[in-house]
């Protein structure tokens, strides 16, 4: 078995919206969350720039993507994680939850500045615990839709600051 590869993480770069674009775009059945992503970027008061963060191969290509947004929670910032994407051909391989420990490790750092201490993914029960993630419902966390608990899942970036509770309410782009 050969070993997975090693991806350069950073956060997107000016110019790169379309790479983006097209690496959710092959991810997804549809291209309905590639234009999430692109919906979001137009919103100021969800997308913050620095967690945007992207995968790249040995030849610098984008490969994966993963997006932290702000929304709320009980009317207090947080962030949301969504979508997470990986070009087909490589997934499996790391990409992914190479990008996502990389939102997350940039979301931690803004905590001692102010910022948002709490994430909120709604994903599989069995991937995002990798990542410290449990059922949101146990932080006092709901959602606006009715969803499986072991599927809407919260972490907070420091388990020593508080984190809001009450009902999320997502940015005007994911239309919930």
């Amino acid at each position: 078995m050969s070993e997975a590869p090693e991806w350069t993480v950073r956060a997107e770069a000016p110019g790169e919206a379309a790479a983006v674009f097209a690496v959710n775009a092959a991810a997804f059945p549809s291209e309905d969350e590639a234009r999430l992503v692109d919906a979001l970027r137009a919103d100021a008061g969800a997308w913050i720039p620095e967690l945007s963060t992207v995968a790249l191969d040995g030849a610098g290509r984008v490969i994966g993507h993963a997006l932290l947004t702000r929304c709320t929670v009980g009317g207090e910032p947080a962030l949301a994680l969504a979508p997470c994407a990986v070009l087909p051909e490589v997934q499996g391989l790391g990409a992914g939850s190479a990008a996502i420990r990389a939102g997350l490790e940039a979301a931690r750092a803004r905590v001692a500045a102010g910022g948002e201490n709490l994430v909120v993914v709604l994903g599989h029960a069995g991937y995002y615990p990798r990542f410290g993630f449990t059922p949101a419902a146990g932080r006092g966390v709901t959602g606006p839709f009715e969803v499986p608990e072991d599927h809407f899942l919260a972490l907070a970036l420091d388990p020593q600051r508080p984190t809001p509770r009450g009902e999320i309410a997502y940015p005007a782009a994911f239309g919930v």
